[in-house]
């Protein structure tokens, strides 16, 4: 009888701590009204993202790509803070690339293994001629400078030195929005951009966060990028970059290394001013690492190197090694007439897919690029009177196959980087015989093949002993083939006609859009 008392007394206390726990469970008044803060149960997320882990503290909640551990969290957009390093199991040995007696391994460089996997999604094995001779001195710190032509792996080069030393020594401290510690300064928005894609790549698994500065586009968002996040790499153009110091945007203060591209160009362009503020608001050359480069070493560009770098590395990469040895040059003797057919048999015949063709003015790759599209060639233009962001998509469009042949002025002829260009034709030829070498350079990039073929036309064959002069070599000339002289049939729709002009009509003719006097009227 005791047994079965104390039973029911321990049931019945049971139910009554149940009930109590409900009732612990159920919210109070003030807890309800701020159920929408409450955090909702977590879902299956998709395969192959990264879980973020549970934060501890509200400066762990925030944390976003692109800082250390430790730091102070920016203001930054929910997307951002999303946003993580791809988490995917890699190891060293799955990149096996043999020794081979004078030829240096990214292996031998003791890089870190996030930009060594970056390294194996591009396919690099072995470094190129310039970067044997930069990164083992770069890589502890020292500065550089050295002519080397576009398609060397100059780029490469200075965004692993840059990679590396951002890898190796992450920052502890609270970090202003807007001020990068790698600066990379260039002449044009189309080397900007195609810098960032190139970091982009080479620094997919680190937490370096990339941005470009460039003019003609995007100002309001470029502003915005640099006021709400923390950059730890910032490749811009030297005006729009010196518009957001000014406002106090961008923050120069903090750099600890700066690379000059394309040199030469900037000289020509008339930013070196602009560039000698930039680096005045840099710490001093003892307190950062600088690597400046140009196409050529002109007396101006070397006084300029002495004065911002020190004791650099110097590097030599003759133009004739890029061009004799990776692309096949052909120059074509024909007429001014005869050209557009050569051009259009050479493109039909040889069934080509991608193709950059050369003029010197804006106006001749108008008239070119309409004259191909109404024979059914698909092509599109690039040059100075395209907007900007028409330029990008253009390239954009070329790069994944959309586009067959691009037409473009020497816009186009410096630091884009698409692979797949099997042939660059001069339609035109250049009028400055460096400009040949960076045209050509948009094919046999990093050692492939490619095909250059320019045309020689009783206007303009005066250019090829300057050329020949500058490359230290004779170019084979040739006549074409009967066959690639064939006029090409009826074109398919007509040449879109000019705008009627405004001036007075000199026939005495009176223009289709002036009323007759009322004394003819009907």
């Amino acid at each position: 009888m005791l047994g079965k008392i104390i039973k029911k007394v321990r049931k019945s206390l049971s139910k009554g701590e149940v009930k109590q726990a409900q009732k612990d469970a159920m919210p109070t008044s003030s807890e309800s009204s701020d159920k929408s803060t409450a955090p909702k149960p977590s879902k299956p997320r998709p395969q192959g993202t990264r879980r973020p882990a549970k934060p501890s503290s509200p400066q762990r909640q925030q944390s976003g790509k692109g800082r250390s551990s430790g730091e102070k969290p920016a203001s930054m957009p929910p997307k951002e803070q999303a946003k993580s390093v791809p988490k995917i199991k890699w190891d060293l040995a799955q990149f096996d690339v043999p020794p081979v007696e004078g030829k240096t391994r990214f292996h031998d460089l003791d890089l870190p293994i996030e930009i060594m996997h970056g390294i194996f999604d591009l396919g690099f094995e072995y470094c190129t001629p310039i970067q044997a001779a930069i990164l083992p001195q770069a890589l502890t710190g020292a500065d550089a400078s050295g002519r080397a032509q576009t398609g060397t792996g100059k780029s490469a080069a200075f965004l692993i030195t840059i990679l590396t030393r951002l890898q190796r020594n992450p920052i502890q401290e609270n970090r202003r929005p807007g001020t990068p510690r790698a600066l990379i300064i260039v002449p044009t928005r189309e080397l900007a951009l195609q810098v960032k894609k190139d970091a982009s790549f080479l620094g997919k698994y680190t937490r370096s966060k990339v941005v470009a500065v460039f003019g003609g586009m995007d100002y309001q968002k470029q502003k915005q990028m640099l006021a709400e996040k923390v950059v730890d790499i910032v490749v811009a153009t030297p005006g729009r970059l010196l518009d957001f110091k000014r406002q106090g945007d961008l923050h120069l203060s903090k750099v600890e290394i700066m690379v000059i591209d394309e040199a030469d160009r900037m000289l020509d362009m008339g930013f070196i001013p602009d560039v000698r503020q930039i680096i005045n608001s840099t710490p001093p050359r003892a307190k950062r690492q600088t690597m400046l480069f140009g196409a050529t070493l002109t007396p101006e560009v070397t006084r300029l190197s002495s004065q911002w770098t020190r004791e650099p590395v110097q590097v030599d990469i003759e133009p004739e090694q890029v061009v004799v040895d990776t692309v096949d040059q052909i120059v074509y003797l024909t007429t001014s007439r005869e050209r557009f057919a050569l051009l259009y048999n050479t493109i039909t015949q040889k069934n080509l897919k991608r193709v950059i063709v050369f003029c010197n003015r804006r106006d001749q790759t108008r008239r070119l690029s309409e004259r191909l599209r109404a024979h059914g060639i698909n092509c599109a233009m690039l040059s100075g009177e395209i907007a900007q962001k028409k330029r990008i998509k253009t390239l954009e469009d070329f790069r994944s196959g959309l586009i067959r042949v691009m037409v473009a002025t020497d816009v186009a002829g410096r630091g884009i980087h698409i692979e797949g260009i099997s042939h660059v034709v001069n339609y035109n030829l250049p009028l400055d015989p460096e400009d040949y070498v960076h045209r050509i350079g948009r094919t046999g990039r990093a050692g492939a093949t490619g095909t250059s073929i320019s045309f020689a036309t009783e206007d303009e064959a005066f250019q090829l002993p300057k050329i020949e002069e500058y490359l230290g070599n004779k170019l084979n000339c040739t006549y074409p083939e009967d066959q690639l002289l064939t006029p090409p049939q009826k074109p398919l729709k007509e040449t879109p006609q000019q705008p009627a002009s405004r001036t007075p009509n000199l026939r005495g003719h009176r223009p289709n859009n002036r009323r007759k006097p009322a004394s003819q009227r009907n």
